[in-house]
């Protein structure tokens, strides 16, 4: 097989010991989309999907290592940040990143599944001053876009005017998850891009509470596809697609009475 044909993906993230979200759910998701995946580790998460016990920050010495060394080795067509839980890694990542001219797709992870704050509070402040400026795409779910936003999404044409906002604030493209609205009906995915509002639409899934990690295995396939150098609605939709297959051949364990689920990589 030809190397030059396999693209190389970057995620920049914290470490899942459960193997469910973060980086590990990155790098199993570009794996599925043949892409060659790299990574620079921001914090070491203590979590299952019904838990978050601890978080042990990498330095910013640490993650600036890792950024720089994979930048000047590897020929990296996409990035993607998940979980910055600092000021700190925020500024190391976006010192490092505008130089690069990498497409990059920012997953702006503030609160887990569980409802644990996985941030310091000064990082929204630098996430929308230093990072956003820097990114190709946003991928907020609600909660997210209301934070950056500092306003409430209650309906579907909130859920537009919300991607709308932001795309034109940071001069970005922005996908809108909302998943969070109230309902069991279709869920609607608002994705902002070149000045229009692209609507996707998929069956409502109900999440069982022992699973995590589809913020991130969302945005990972966007980033694989964007360096398959998909255009942007196309990446967009192929991940959504992507997402809903593994959510719906979820695998469940059963311990010690209660059920832990994981998307269905394999």
């Amino acid at each position: 097989m030809d190397s030059n044909h396999i693209p190389v993906a970057l995620t920049i993230a914290g470490s899942d010991c459960s193997g469910g979200a973060g980086i590990q759910a990155d790098l199993k998701t570009f794996l599925n989309h043949r892409v060659q995946g790299l990574s620079a580790v921001t914090c070491i998460v203590a979590e299952t999907p019904l838990e978050v016990r601890h978080i042990e920050q990498v330095q910013e010495s640490t993650l600036e290592a890792q950024l720089n060394i994979l930048s000047e080795s590897y020929p990296i067509s996409a990035a993607k940040t998940g979980l910055l839980p600092s000021q700190a890694s925020i500024h190391s990542v976006a010192k490092v990143l505008i130089k690069s001219g990498i497409p990059l797709v920012v997953d702006p992870v503030m609160i887990a599944s569980t409802g644990s704050s996985l941030t310091e509070e000064n990082t929204l402040h630098a996430l929308t001053h230093q990072l956003l400026p820097l990114a190709t795409l946003v991928t907020p779910n609600i909660p997210e876009a209301e934070a950056i936003l500092q306003r409430s999404i209650q309906s579907e044409d909130e859920l537009v005017t919300a991607a709308r906002d932001i795309a034109q604030c940071y001069g970005i493209s922005c996908l809108v998850k909302g998943g969070h609205l109230s309902g069991d009906a279709e869920r609607l995915d608002v994705l902002w891009h070149a000045d229009h509002a692209h609507h996707f639409r998929h069956p409502y899934i109900a999440l069982p509470d022992g699973m995590h990690g589809t913020g991130c295995t969302l945005s990972a396939a966007i980033t694989a596809g964007l360096a398959h150098k998909k255009e942007m609605t196309e990446a967009v939709s192929d991940a959504i697609a992507y997402l809903q297959q593994l959510i719906k051949n979820a695998h469940t364990w059963e311990h010690n009475h209660h059920s832990i689920c994981c998307l269905a990589w394999l």
